[in-house]
């Protein structure tokens, strides 16, 4: 397909096309959905073996200064002050109503904060950020960085193989790193910073390297025999069958924490202390209960429900699908979405329109799929 010329192209462009892939737009990029194998051969590859996934269209930024982490606490909920170096956490950005702005990665490099973004709201992140930005403290995007995900039950022993060693003498070695961690590493005099993440349910590892040495670092590791690269499509299915919420469809601004069963992301200091954004009607969703929950919901037979499909208790409209479509793994049609309360509770019956037809679903718990992080 024509690919709008206003479409960044990533680092990895040329090496992706050169595999046969489907190019597509996705959040301002040309990426690939597919190669030539498909979705769901790519999907049930990385849960088998290991999948390289390009996600160099998100955005790396890095906040240092004195007091970066008290400051990014006043736009996040989460526990950064007592975030301990080579660690990172999961948090949310936050309007001033509490609404989710975007979900994004923090990790504590020692000297600075690693902040990944999605790629669609990485500009309005740093408008946001910047326009609140504390005298002293430094913000800046790192465009000279590419990122790359490695996923699947064989990520660790692959890493092991590709033989990045600690940038630090007495360093943990790579594939020793457990979840939400991270650290400096060098790949034939290449520095790369690893954290022992991902989305997509597996367990894995993301690699920011910079853009220059890429194509040589994909292409080390797409040598390995367990490694096939692996598209947009596939990223979209794994990370809807471990239940993982993707910004701009199951979150937005419209949406809260609790609603969106990302308590967790508070941490436990902040509930007691809040000085958040939206602070009181966060925290009284979280000891009150919100008045809708996101929830997972199995359909009967293999035809997905997408995104906007309403969903019904009885006669009644009580929510609506925010993602959907067929679980490879699973073998069948899943979906996520926003529901009422009261029909929230594990068991329910409901019903989801689709093409004209009602479609029986039932509420299931979150995720589809059992996570394999290494803990």
């Amino acid at each position: 397909m024509a690919l709008d010329a206003d479409l960044k192209a990533l680092p990895l462009d040329a090496l992706h096309r050169s595999l046969g892939a489907r190019m597509v737009p996705f959040a301002g990029h040309a990426m690939p959905l597919h190669y030539s194998e498909g979705v769901i051969a790519e999907h049930l590859w990385t849960r088998a073996h290991a999948g390289l996934f390009d996600v160099s269209h998100m955005g790396q930024l890095q906040l240092s200064g004195e007091g970066a982490a008290h400051w990014l606490e006043t736009l996040c909920p989460g526990d950064f002050t007592g975030l301990r170096p080579g660690r990172m956490r999961y948090s949310l950005l936050l309007a001033e109503d509490g609404g989710i702005l975007d979900d994004l990665m923090v990790t504590n490099a020692g000297d600075r904060l690693d902040l990944v973004v999605n790629g669609a709201t990485r500009e309005a992140d740093l408008a946001h950020m910047a326009a609140r930005l504390a005298p002293g403290l430094a913000l800046v995007h790192r465009d000279d960085l590419a990122l790359l995900a490695l996923q699947g039950p064989d990520a660790a022993a692959v890493i092991a193989r590709l033989g990045a060693v600690p940038a630090a003498p007495g360093g943990v070695a790579v594939d020793a790193l457990k979840f939400l961690q991270a650290g400096s590493f060098v790949w034939r005099g290449v520095p790369l910073a690893v954290s022992r993440s991902g989305y997509t349910g597996e367990d894995g590892f993301e690699i920011s390297v910079p853009v220059a040495a890429a194509e040589a670092l994909a292409g080390a590791l797409l040598a390995d025999p367990a490694v096939r690269p692996i598209g947009l499509g596939a990223r979209d299915s794994l990370r809807l069958e471990a239940g993982l919420p993707l910004y701009g469809h199951d979150l937005s601004p419209a949406t809260e924490p609790v609603e969106a069963g990302l308590a967790f992301a508070i941490s436990k200091r902040r509930k007691m202390e809040g000085g958040f954004p939206g602070a009181a009607r966060i925290l009284k969703a979280l000891f009150e209960g919100p008045a809708r929950k996101r929830v997972g919901l199995r359909l009967e037979g293999r035809q997905p429900a997408r995104e906007g499909a309403a969903i019904h208790a009885g006669d009644a409209e009580v929510g609506v699908v925010t993602s959907g479509g067929f679980g490879p793994s699973v073998g069948g049609a899943i979906a996520m979405g926003y529901v009422a309360a009261s029909c929230a509770a594990d068991g329910t019956a409901l019903a989801i329109e689709v093409r004209g037809r009602r479609l029986p679903a039932t509420v299931v718990p979150l995720p589809f799929w059992q996570k394999s992080y290494a803990r």
